[in-house]
C-alpha cells in the first residue's frame, strides 16, 4: 500500500470516526423519517457514551494510527476527541471530569430528543383521545 493510500485511508477513518460522533449525538433526529434506525442509533449512543463516562479507548484511534504511521505521519497520541474536537471547543487538557460530563452530556441530548419525538408521535397520533 502505497502511503498516498494510507493517508486516504486514515483521513476516511477521521470522516467516519467525526460522523459517528455526530450520528450519537444527534441520530434521533432522524427517527422521524427513518425509526428503523432506532437499531442501529440506540447501540451507538450507549456505545458514545461508555466511552466517555468509562475512559475506554475508541477502536477507530489506533485504525486511524495505523494509517498514518504507514503514510509516514506521526500519530496522535490521546484519542479522537482530544486531537481534534476539543480544541475547537475546548481548551487543550480535557480532564476525566469533562470526558464523563461529555458522556452524559450525550445521554442527556439524545433523552431530550426521544422525549420529543415521542410527545410529537403523541400529538399525531389520531387515535388518541382528546
Amino acid at each position: 500500500m502505497t502511503a498516498m493510500h494510507s493517508q486516504l485511508l486514515g483521513d476516511m477513518v477521521l470522516i467516519i470516526h467525526l460522523l459517528f460522533i455526530l450520528f450519537v449525538v444527534f441520530g434521533a433526529l432522524l427517527m422521524r423519517h427513518c425509526p428503523a434506525l432506532i437499531f442501529l442509533h440506540l447501540p451507538a449512543v450507549l456505545w458514545g457514551a461508555m466511552v466517555e463516562l468509562r475512559g475506554w479507548p475508541c477502536p477507530l484511534t489506533p485504525l486511524e494510527n495505523h494509517f498514518r504511521q504507514a503514510a509516514g505521519q506521526g500519530a496522535y497520541g490521546g484519542g479522537f476527541l482530544e486531537n481534534y474536537i476539543t480544541p475547537l471547543v475546548y481548551p487543550p487538557g480535557l480532564s476525566r471530569q469533562g470526558q464523563m460530563t461529555l458522556g452524559l452530556l450525550v445521554l442527556l441530548i439524545n433523552v431530550l430528543l426521544y422525549g420529543r419525538l415521542l410527545h410529537q408521535r403523541g400529538r399525531d397520533d389520531p387515535d388518541r383521545p382528546r
